[in-house]
């Protein structure tokens, strides 16, 4: 039988664990909860951005952006993987690197020139411990990623492809669907793609109607179409963030109850020690006593 004294030393650290992962997963509740309204903010955004182009696109004009254009021949191609800075997030990062690894890998055997960028520390050894080299690294994006952060990140992938240094960006993060559902994917940000809309889209969002636009339709594009690229990427970061969180919550909430149930298991067996200890020192008080009368 294990010592009582001991199983109570454990049983004691345990409950202290207990209370460390209880107060992380009150924490990463809040910030799901903050980062969670920031990405339905910037989904809202998104969606509006698009139809502002698709608007554009659908009424008549010719609508060309260098963003727009897709490459005849893609020679120079670029991945960035969104990771976060802090472990104790479950399986979060090892999705990631489980999506990242085969897309790199299979990129470059069509790309020659296919480097790599990263946000978050763990991404950035998950891919060095692969033998993945990394061109640059961002490891200052936190629970709430700031879009003038992710704007200078943006603006250095729309310099590269306009001026031919970039033909195509892929994006590598965890897509928040639920709070039960998160979905690691790869996704192309560049080229930006099709602005066509469905039949039904059309008539909701009225893109049949004729329309006034001042200064003119080329200049608003030209605001437009880059910053329907750096929204989208800016709503990338907030996915990732917000699945990190969730993440985070449902680990720790497990950690928590896993620690209550090692200390239920602890406090039986603590109680059986304890019991044949008492048992075991009223022997001795009996035999004492016996052995003075005899």
């Amino acid at each position: 039988m294990a010592n009582a004294r001991a199983l109570d030393k454990r049983r004691k650290s345990i409950r202290n664990i207990r209370k460390i992962t209880r107060t992380m997963e009150l924490i990463a509740t809040a910030r799901y909860k903050k980062s969670m309204d920031r990405a339905h903010a910037a989904t809202a955004y998104t969606n509006q951005i698009t139809k502002i182009v698709s608007r554009l696109a659908a009424a008549g004009l010719d609508v060309k952006h260098p963003l727009l254009e897709k490459r005849e021949v893609t020679e120079h191609a670029r991945v960035l993987v969104l990771s976060s800075n802090r472990g104790l997030c479950g399986g979060y990062n090892g999705n990631i690197l489980r999506t990242a690894v085969p897309a790199i890998r299979q990129l470059r055997e069509t790309v020659e020139d296919c480097p790599v960028d990263v946000s978050g520390k763990r991404g950035l050894n998950g891919l060095k411990f692969r033998r993945i080299k990394t061109a640059d690294a961002y490891l200052n994006f936190e629970d709430q990623p700031a879009f003038a952060e992710v704007e200078k990140i943006a603006d250095k992938y729309l310099s590269m492809y306009i001026t031919g240094e970039l033909d195509r960006l892929d994006v590598v993060y965890t897509r928040f669907i639920s709070t039960s559902r998160q979905q690691a994917i790869v996704e192309t940000l560049l080229p930006l793609g099709s602005l066509d809309m469905d039949s039904e889209e059309e008539e909701q969002s009225g893109v049949n109607a004729e329309y006034e636009f001042l200064p003119s339709a080329e200049s608003i594009l030209e605001e437009v179409v880059p910053t329907s690229f750096k929204v989208r990427l800016f709503k990338c970061f907030l996915d990732a963030a917000v699945s990190e969180q969730v993440a985070r919550m449902i680990a720790m909430k497990g950690a928590t109850e896993n620690a209550g149930d090692m200390i239920k298991q602890l406090s039986m067996t603590y109680n059986r020690a304890r019991q044949s200890q008492i048992t075991g020192e009223i022997m001795e008080i009996i035999g004492g006593v016996e052995a003075l009368e005899g």
